[in-house]
Order: C-alpha cells, then sequence, then structure tokens
C-alpha cells in the first residue's frame, strides 16, 4: 500500500474514532487551512504563511488557492535553518483571540527559524488557567509566575483573569515585544512585573526570598542560553527546575501549567516527572493530567499535533 493511501484511511480513522487532544480551536483570527508535504498553510488574520511543520509527513492534494501564492513562504534549507520569501506581507500586524475572560491582542511579525510571535496552540492552556484564575481569584488575590515566557500570551491571559503576575524571559527583546502585547490587549497598567533573567536563577533567589506563588506557567526550549551566557539543556535541567519550582507552591496553590516542544518528551514523561516533583515537595492533592495539544485543520478535520502539556490543578 503506498504511503498516500494510509495517511488518507489514517484521515478517515481520525473523524470514525474522534481521536482526542487538547485542541485550540477557540480563534477567529487564525487557521490551519491545509497541511501537506512537510508545511502547514495558515491564515493569520488577513495574511496567508506557508511554514514547515515537522509532524505533517504526508503528502496529500494541496488544492487550496493559498498555496500558489501566501503572502509569506519559509523555505527550509538542507545546509540547516531556511528564509524568508514575502509577498504583499507587512513587517508587523496583529490578531485577535478571543479568551475565556477577554480578547487578548497580540502583534506578530516573522524572525528568525520560522516564527511569528506567537504559538497559536496554547491558547487551549490559556483558557484552561483562566478559568482556574478567576475562580480562585473570587476569594483572594492570586499570583502567577510565568517562566521561560516569550511574548507573553500566558501572561496576558493570566493578567486578563484577574492575576499579578510574574514573566520572566532570557531574552530583552522577547519581554519587550512582550510589553508591547500587554498594551494592544488593554493590559498596559496591569499588575505585571516584567523581568530580563536566567529562570533557574531566578527561581532560588525566590525560594530564599520565601516568595510563593497560586500557579507556576512553564514553557521550556530544548537549548538555550540565559542573559548572562548561561547553557540550558532541557534534558539535563528540567527536572531540577521542576523540584525547584515545587517549592514556590503552597497548600493554597492552584495549578502549574508545564509546556514542552522537545522530541522525545511526550505527555507521559511530563505527567512523571511533575507529579513527582510534587510529591517530593509534599503536594499529594490535587490532579494531574498530560496530553498532546494540536490545532484543527480545516481542509481534512484533522488536530495537528503541537507539543504537549501538563496539567496541575487543585
Amino acid at each position: 500500500m503506498h504511503w498516500n493511501e494510509i495517511i488518507c484511511i489514517a484521515i478517515r480513522r481520525v473523524r470514525e474514532y474522534d481521536i482526542r487532544m487538547w485542541t485550540a480551536d477557540k480563534w477567529k483570527d487564525y487557521e490551519v487551512l491545509d497541511a501537506s508535504c512537510g508545511e502547514k498553510l495558515e491564515r493569520w488574520g488577513d495574511y496567508i504563511l506557508v511554514r514547515p511543520d515537522p509532524q505533517v509527513i504526508w503528502s496529500t492534494a494541496k488544492e487550496h488557492p493559498g498555496w500558489k501564492r501566501p503572502n509569506g513562504h519559509y523555505h527550509r534549507s538542507k545546509k540547516g535553518g531556511g528564509s524568508w520569501e514575502f509577498h504583499d506581507l507587512p513587517e508587523t500586524w496583529s490578531v485577535r483571540y478571543p479568551g475565556a475572560c477577554g480578547d487578548l491582542t497580540f502583534r506578530l511579525k516573522p524572525f528568525q527559524f520560522k516564527h511569528t510571535g506567537l504559538f497559536p496552540e496554547q491558547a487551549v492552556n490559556w483558557d484552561w488557567m483562566s478559568k482556574q484564575i478567576k475562580a480562585a481569584a473570587q476569594e483572594r488575590e492570586v499570583s502567577v509566575l510565568n517562566l521561560f515566557a516569550y511574548t507573553g500570551g500566558a501572561t496576558l491571559a493570566a493578567a486578563k483573569a484577574g492575576a499579578k503576575v510574574v514573566h520572566v524571559d532570557a531574552s530583552k527583546g522577547m519581554v519587550g515585544w512582550a510589553k508591547e502585547n500587554a498594551k494592544l490587549s488593554g493590559l498596559g497598567d496591569a499588575p505585571v512585573r516584567w523581568l530580563v533573567d536566567d529562570c533557574m536563577k531566578f527561581v532560588k533567589r525566590e525560594i530564599r526570598r520565601g516568595h510563593r506563588y497560586d500557579g507556576i506557567i512553564m514553557d521550556p526550549p530544548s537549548y538555550g542560553r540565559g542573559p548572562g551566557g548561561e547553557i540550558w539543556k532541557i534534558e539535563e535541567a528540567i527536572f531540577d527546575l521542576l523540584k525547584a519550582c515545587a517549592q514556590l507552591l503552597d497548600d493554597d496553590s492552584v495549578f502549574f501549567l508545564l509546556n514542552s516542544y522537545t522530541t522525545g518528551l511526550q505527555p507521559a514523561t511530563m505527567h512523571y516527572l511533575l507529579s513527582s516533583a510534587l510529591r517530593d515537595r509534599g503536594i499529594g492533592s490535587g490532579e494531574t493530567a498530560a496530553d498532546e495539544i494540536g490545532l484543527p485543520v480545516t481542509s481534512s478535520g484533522l488536530v495537528l499535533p503541537c507539543g504537549a502539556s501538563c496539567r496541575w490543578e487543585r
């Protein structure tokens, strides 16, 4: 049987058996229109982009007209990396997300290795934690720590839900971008501390200070460098960081969210890592769940896997 026939059968079975994952299906300004031959065709507001995606290993007919002339196309290089090709695409533009606690607005621009400054699949986690925060905020002030916070999607969702947020990222440029997104979302005066720092060093200082948080969000990269040149390798550092972060929770804490795009760090592994770190801290109550997160594909009805998340809630 040809590989494409196998893929078509898999698509039919996804529809027939309703294979599930945590799906970001509330977007209006974003859409995966189609996916084929290692690429996905996306609508970001009024603009169409083609970007590579390692999950798209099938080759189906590219019938959507957007494939023929997108506004932007990131071409992978056989030597590594790649480059953008543009057609009538502005330097920056914005999209809105109708979040669980109100609209969020994000400024986009194509930069570094295919990225736009936003991971839209994370919206499913923004809504989940927003509900946790909103419920707890009816009784008390809620404090949230967002580590490896990038351009602030989770920070904005937490702030919109009513939390005080500490936003930590090693990149000064990313923190500046997150501040812009906060202003666009009407959160310019929200109680957010914007910090350029190495996440592990910051967490250790918070432990010494005796600070505690009601919620922790963590979206660590596979590899990275801190502002002082610190080396981060997820397979070597993630469990120690989780155990350290667990010390920042107390008996009244509400949630913990761990995200990963690292190949090999599967939901079951993430579940074990987070559960073990919380158990070692003595936090036995609550529920932990892990799953893939994904985006619906309009043309096929599939849900495209886009990483994994692990959630703990009181």
